[in-house]
């Protein structure tokens, strides 16, 4: 009697049993303009692991770092078109889905850690919710930390201020609009193209946080960091809504347990690193230089005129505003004497 199958055809049995399993698989593409090799960077890479491990291999991730699927605008664009599924985004580029996320970064808002934890417990889930709205998914919030003035020249008044050309992200029209009450012009440029720009002078003022100098380089090419918080800073990652709800609802819970997990513990560690990358600016020989609480009160004063006329023109919601302000005033008043800004 002849075998019923020969060695070529149980291999064709086979492979029709694998296939369909592989094709199953869906990879989630995504950008940030975040280095390679940062603890940003390593922490997301082991989720995206874990996740595909949960997932027996049916949800990937593929993270493109480093900004080399362009700056942030391109991103968004390639998102829109399919050509990525989601990014790593910050500041002013969240707010060209949602402008209502810059809600934490108000320039000279608030004064310690102790309130933004108070504020962002109450306040993350709305942020989260309001670009679900928008058809983005995010697995959490994470904190970048506060940013300071870093320049060529020492900055501790709005006159020096004048003087200095000064970057701003895209897109971030909260600072382009503070800085405008003061008649200061801005240079608004991709976060990839920072660095060039500060060696070849177009630029010699930025706003970061000390991990995100010391990642980026932009260290090595200021002298001074004006010691008093200018903002507070988040990122997230977004994936569009379309692709992520293709996924099974049992893998769309895994990846956000896991990714949820992540950013909880970016949140711990970023917090750390800023710490030690404070000192370390000035180890490396930056000069911390501070402005007077006069002048500090006026830039805060700029910055409120400048979120009203936003508020006005329909950018900002009035609501959320008052959510914000509420939430903090609240704290506040619990934790009266705390008018000293401590971001260390």
């Amino acid at each position: 009697m002849k075998t019923l199958f020969r060695p070529g055809l149980l291999s064709v049995l086979i492979l029709a049993l694998i296939l369909p399993l592989s094709a199953a698989a869906t990879t989630l593409k995504i950008a940030t303009a975040i280095p390679d090799g940062t603890n940003w960077m390593k922490q997301l890479r082991q989720g995206a692991a874990d996740i595909r491990k949960r997932t027996d291999g049916r949800v990937r991730i593929r993270f493109y770092p480093g900004g080399v699927m362009g700056n942030d605008n391109s991103v968004l664009r390639k998102i829109k078109v399919g050509q990525l599924h989601g990014a790593a985004l910050t500041g002013g580029s969240l707010s060209k889905i949602f402008p209502s996320s810059q809600i934490y970064s108000l320039p000279f808002t608030f004064r310690d850690y102790a309130e933004v934890d108070y504020v962002r417990d109450k306040m993350d889930a709305n942020i989260i919710q309001g670009l679900y709205d928008k058809g983005y998914v995010s697995f959490g919030i994470s904190e970048g930390g506060f940013a300071y003035l870093l320049s060529r020249a020492p900055v501790t008044a709005t006159s020096d201020l004048a003087a200095r050309k000064i970057w701003i992200p895209e897109g971030d029209r909260i600072n382009q609009e503070s800085f405008a009450q003061f008649g200061i012009s801005t240079i608004q440029l991709a976060m990839t193209d920072v660095l060039t720009a500060l060696q070849t002078g177009l630029i010699d003022t930025v706003a970061t946080t000390p991990v995100g100098a010391i990642a980026l380089q932009w260290h090595t090419r200021v002298k001074y960091l004006t010691d008093t918080p200018l903002l507070y800073v988040t990122g997230t990652i977004v994936v569009k809504r379309r692709a992520f709800e293709k996924l099974k609802p049992a893998d769309q819970a895994i990846v956000r347990e896991v990714m949820g997990d992540v950013f909880q513990h970016l949140n711990r560690l970023n917090r750390e690193d800023n710490r030690k990358a404070y000192e370390a600016l000035k180890q490396q020989g930056i000069e911390f230089v501070r402005p007077t609480p006069t002048e500090i009160a006026e830039w805060r004063g700029g910055s409120q005129r400048a979120v009203a006329k936003l508020v006005k023109n329909g950018y900002l919601h009035q609501s959320i505003i008052d959510t914000f302000q509420h939430h903090l005033a609240d704290y506040r008043a619990s934790h009266p004497g705390t008018n000293v800004a401590d971001a260390r």
